[in-house]
C-alpha cells in the first residue's frame, strides 16, 4: 500500500520546505539587488503567475491521480512521454550530489563561526575563512588537495539527509515541522537587527522602491523567470513525488498557492534581512548575483561589522548559518525523495533500502567537491543543469501534459476539491500549451546564445578550460538527456528474468 501524508500540513510544510532553499536567501537578495530591487520583484511575481503556480500545479495534480514519481506520472499521459521523468530524475540526481557539497560548507561555517568573535572589523580574514578552509583553488587545478574538515561535514550532510527521510512521509512530516518554522524565525531575527543598523532604510528602500527603468534589460526576465522555475523544485522530480503522497480529498488549487506565495515570501523576507544588514555596515553596494560570494565571503565580512562586540557578532553568525542548514536539509532530502519515489515505483525496490543506496552512492560521487577543484567544478555542473537540462525537462512536461494528452483532464484533477476557489481554465490551459514552454524555451535559446557568443557565464572568456566544460559540463547534459534510453536498456533486461513493468495509462488507472 501507498505511504501518504499524515497531514495536509505535512505536505505543504514539505513542498514549502523543498521550494524554500538556499537560493532564497542569497540569490534572490543578489538579483534583486542586481536589477532595481522593486522591479525584480514586479516580474519575479509575474512569473510565478504566468509560469510558476501553473507548471507546480500540473506536476502535483498528474501525480496525485496516478500515484506515482514523476516517470511514471509521465507514462501515464503518453506512453511515450516516460523518458521526460526520467530527465527530471536525473536533473535530481545531478543536483543533489553538488548540493550535498553545499550543504557541507554550510556545516562547516556554521561549526566555525565561533572564530567571528575574534574578527570584529578584520573584513579581510572573514572573506578569506571559507576558502582557506576548504582549500579551494577557485578552479580545475586541484584535484590533489583534500580538504579534511569537509569531508567531515560532507559525510554529516548525507547522514542527515537519510535519517530524515528514512521513513519517508512519516519521518519527512516530523523534521519539517521544524525545518520550515526555524529558518523563517531566524530570519525574522536577523531582519529585526538588520533594520536596527544606522542605515538599514537606505537598504529597505532599494529592496521595494522600484527602478522601472531596469525593466527595459532583457537580463532581469530572464533572471526573474529563471529564478522563479528554479525555487519551486519543479522538473527535477519532486513535486511528483509528493504530489502522489497526496490523498484523493486534497484541494491542490488552494495548497498550491499556499507553497508558491511562501516561497515568495521567505525570499522577500530574505531579502529584508540581506540589504538592511549590508546598507547598515556600508556594504550595500557589494551585493552579489552570485549565492556562494554572498553566503562565504560577502556577508562574513557584514557579520564582522555588525557590531564592536566579538561575541554578537559571533552569535549572529550562528544564528545566519543555522538558518542556512535548516533552508539545506529539506532542500536535499526532498530531492533523494523524488529520485527514490521514481525508481522504487518503477522496478518495484523497497523504498528504505532504495533511499540508502542512492545516499551511498550519490554520497561516493559527491567527493569529489572536497577536493581544491570542488568549487570549479560545481561552478561546470550547476550552470550546465540550470541553463539547459532543466528547461529542456520543463518544456517537455508542458508539451507532454499540453500536447499529447488531454489537458482539460489535468485540470478537472486539479479542481476535483475545490469549492469557491477554482483554476481557471483561461489561466491554466493557456500557460501550459503555450505561454511557458514559449517562455522557457526562449530561456534556453538565450543561454545557448550566450554560450556560443562568448557573452555568458562559461563562453570564451569563462576562466575553465574546454576540457574541463566537456567532461564536467556538456558530459552531464549528454547522460541526463540519455537518462530515459539507459533505463529502458535496464528494463528490457530484467524482462527477461520476468521483470514487468506497469505501463497503465491515465484512463486505464481510473478504470482500476
Amino acid at each position: 500500500m501507498r505511504e501518504k501524508w499524515s497531514s495536509r500540513s505535512a505536505f505543504i510544510l514539505a513542498s514549502i520546505g523543498s521550494a524554500v532553499g538556499l537560493g532564497n536567501a542569497w540569490r534572490f537578495p543578489g538579483l534583486a539587488a542586481k536589477y532595481g530591487g522593486g522591479a525584480f520583484l514586479f516580474v519575479y511575481l509575474l512569473a510565478m503567475l504566468v509560469v510558476g503556480i501553473p507548471l507546480l500545479m500540473m506536476e502535483i495534480a498528474v501525480a496525485r491521480y496516478t500515484r506515482k514519481g514523476a516517470p511514471g506520472s509521465m507514462r501515464a499521459l503518453n506512453k511515450k512521454t516516460e523518458a521526460i521523468g526520467w530527465l527530471a530524475v536525473s536533473n535530481g540526481i545531478g543536483i543533489s550530489i553538488y548540493y550535498a557539497a553545499v550543504f557541507a560548507w554550510v556545516i562547516l561555517m556554521f561549526v566555525m563561526s565561533f572564530k567571528f568573535a575574534g574578527m570584529t572589523g578584520d573584513t579581510a580574514a572573514a572573506s578569506t575563512l571559507w576558502s582557506d578552509t576548504i582549500k579551494t583553488t577557485f578552479t580545475t587545478d586541484g584535484f590533489t588537495t583534500i580538504s579534511w574538515p569537509v569531508v567531515g561535514s560532507l559525510v554529516a550532510a548525507w547522514a542527515l539527509c537519510y535519517v530524515c527521510i528514512r521513513n519517508g512521509t512519516t519521518s519527512v512530516g516530523k523534521v519539517v515541522k521544524f525545518t520550515v518554522s526555524l529558518p523563517v524565525i531566524c530570519l525574522l531575527i536577523m531582519a529585526v537587527r538588520g533594520m536596527m543598523l544606522p542605515g538599514a532604510m537606505a537598504g529597505f528602500a532599494k529592496l521595494f522602491i522600484p527602478d522601472w527603468t531596469a525593466l527595459q534589460d532583457s537580463n532581469l526576465w530572464v533572471d526573474a523567470i529563471g529564478q522563479v522555475f528554479y525555487s519551486l523544485s519543479t522538473s527535477m522530480a519532486i513535486m511528483f513525488a509528493y504530489g502522489s503522497f497526496l490523498n484523493k480529498e486534497s484541494n491542490i488549487f488552494v495548497d498550491t498557492l499556499i507553497i508558491a506565495f511562501s516561497d515568495m515570501l521567505v525570499s522577500v523576507l530574505a531579502g529584508i534581512v540581506m540589504f538592511t544588514t549590508m546598507a547598515g555596515v556600508g556594504m550595500l553596494d557589494n551585493m552579489s548575483a552570485s549565492g556562494i560570494a554572498t553566503a562565504f565571503i560577502i556577508y562574513p565580512q557584514a557579520i564582522v561589522s555588525i557590531s564592536d562586540s566579538g561575541v554578537f557578532n559571533m552569535i549572529f553568525a550562528f544564528i545566519f548559518y543555522f538558518c542556512l542548514i535548516t533552508l539545506a536539509i529539506d532542500s536535499l532530502f526532498s530531492i533523494i525523495e523524488g529520485i527514490s519515489t521514481a525508481v522504487s515505483d518503477k522496478f518495484g525496490l523497497n523504498k528504505k533500502k532504495t533511499t540508502l543506496t542512492i545516499c551511498i552512492v550519490e554520497g561516493v560521487i559527491s567527493f569529489i567537491y572536497v577536493t581544491g577543484a570542488g568549487l570549479a567544478i560545481l561552478d561546470i555542473v550547476d550552470y550546465f543543469i540550470n541553463s539547459y537540462t532543466l528547461l529542456i525537462t520543463g518544456v517537455l512536461e508542458m508539451l507532454a501534459a499540453g500536447w499529447f494528452f488531454k489537458t482539460t483532464k489535468i485540470l478537472e484533477e486539479l479542481n476535483r476539491n475545490t469549492k469557491k476557489a477554482k483554476m481557471p481554465s483561461w489561466w491554466f490551459l493557456p500557460s501550459i500549451k503555450v505561454i511557458s514552454p514559449v517562455i522557457l524555451t526562449g530561456l534556453f535559446i538565450w543561454n545557448l546564445y550566450n554560450l556560443i557568443t562568448g557573452g555568458g557565464v562559461y563562453g570564451a572568456d569563462d576562466g575553465y578550460s574546454l576540457k574541463y566544460n566537456i567532461i564536467f559540463g556538456w558530459a552531464t547534459v549528454l547522460l541526463i538527456l540519455c537518462s530515459g534510453l539507459i533505463v529502458k536498456v535496464i528494463v528490457k533486461i530484467k524482462s527477461s528474468k520476468g521483470f514487468k513493468e506497469d505501463d497503465r495509462t491515465w484512463d486505464e488507472l481510473k478504470e482500476a
